[in-house]
């Protein structure tokens, strides 16, 4: 398990809900965090499992891992 900047984007990653089966299928469901990958994502909600990596927490403005160069 990852050790996420503050709690804010720990309770968005970690973020699911009942009415949907898939977080990317879920609009509550902002960030996606990529563990194979080490990235971070904003959750494009087009159908797909696509997502825009993120360089910066929205929340505490902490520089986030860039993955796996």
């Amino acid at each position: 398990m990852a050790q996420h900047c503050c709690e804010m984007m720990r309770s968005n990653v970690e973020n699911s809900c009942d009415a949907h089966k898939e977080r990317f299928d879920c609009p509550d469901c902002l960030i996606h965090y990529s563990a194979d990958w080490d990235r971070y994502g904003l959750i494009i909600h087009d159908g797909g499992s696509s997502t825009i990596t993120i360089s910066y927490c929205p929340w505490c403005n902490t520089k986030l891992p860039n993955g796996l160069d």
